[in-house]
């Protein structure tokens, strides 16, 4: 399947992610040449489009291509830093939705410094849309539009090797921390990759991350644990899940279907995603089986 071209032109998609933006602030005439990336699915788009010579800083969540981690670091997206944004002398930032505190924005905003807000969402048509969105405030629609046609083939060819014959249920774990399980419930990017992968989420009945009961942790029928390859205190080992009273009930952790992926490839719904769904796919299958 070929990305559908979003029925919105360049400047109408440039006119509403300003209008998203923490402000009005007009576009200037000329294409930004100093830009902050705000959010790893963003700046991977840009580097995929060839234009990261723009850049001038990214977020801590902007950690790929490795490249990118050589550009001054802002802070995380929902708690930026004005002072260290304003450092880079930027005359652009180009954000995913979500960016913060809104003190922050609203420093940058009194500084005259725009800030594009490029819509998130996780499906197909959003991806297309976002790199479309980036092409366009960079002023390059037609790498874009080669980009995100390209995204969608990769996505394609990806869900049409998957095995449809068992769809095991997943359950994505956010965070073990204090005991407590945060899982990716539905309307999540967790969900949808899971899907898109050819599996179930094993969290029903609420949307969002958040905690998850034991007794719905038992009752799940979890066949696989999914979790983002990370260290620190988010992070667990499959004897802590074992450990756990609820997850060590699991079909999942009982035969130690335990699977890792790195954060921003699998839940960033990007340019990489096609790789995300394969990786995601060949592991269920590993372990699912």
């Amino acid at each position: 399947m070929i990305c559908r071209r979003p029925r919105t032109t360049s400047s109408a998609i440039v006119a509403a992610a300003l209008t998203l933006s923490f402000g009005t602030a007009p576009m200037a005439e000329e294409t930004p040449q100093r830009i902050v990336a705000v959010g790893g699915a963003v700046t991977e788009i840009v580097y995929a489009l060839g234009e990261e010579s723009r850049l001038v800083a990214r977020d801590t969540t902007s950690n790929h291509p490795p490249a990118a981690v050589a550009l001054p670091d802002v802070g995380y997206i929902r708690a930026l830093s004005a002072e260290g944004v304003l450092s880079v002398n930027p005359d652009m930032i180009l954000s995913e939705t979500g960016a913060g505190p809104i003190e922050t924005i609203e420093l940058l905003r009194e500084a005259a410094v725009p800030v594009v807000e490029v819509n998130g969402g996780f499906s197909r048509e959003a991806i297309g849309e976002k790199v479309m969105t980036v092409a366009a405030v960079l002023g390059v629609p037609e790498k874009g539009s080669a980009l995100a046609a390209q995204v969608d083939a990769e996505i394609a060819a990806a869900m049409a090797e998957i095995d449809t014959a068992h769809r095991p249920k997943v359950l994505f774990v956010l965070s073990t921390a204090g005991g407590r399980v945060m899982a990716g419930g539905e309307n999540t990017s967790a969900d949808a990759i899971i899907t898109l992968a050819g599996g179930q989420n094993a969290a029903v009945g609420f949307e969002g991350f958040k905690p998850i009961t034991d007794e719905a942790i038992v009752t799940s029928g979890a066949e696989v644990i999914l979790m983002m390859d990370r260290g620190g205190d988010h992070d667990a080992s499959l004897a802590d899940l074992k450990a756990h009273p609820s997850l060590g009930q699991t079909p999942a952790v009982q035969k130690g279907a335990l699977v890792r992926i790195d954060g921003m490839l699998l839940l960033g719904f990007s340019v990489r995603t096609g790789q995300a769904i394969s990786d995601l796919a060949a592991a269920l299958a590993r372990v699912a089986s």
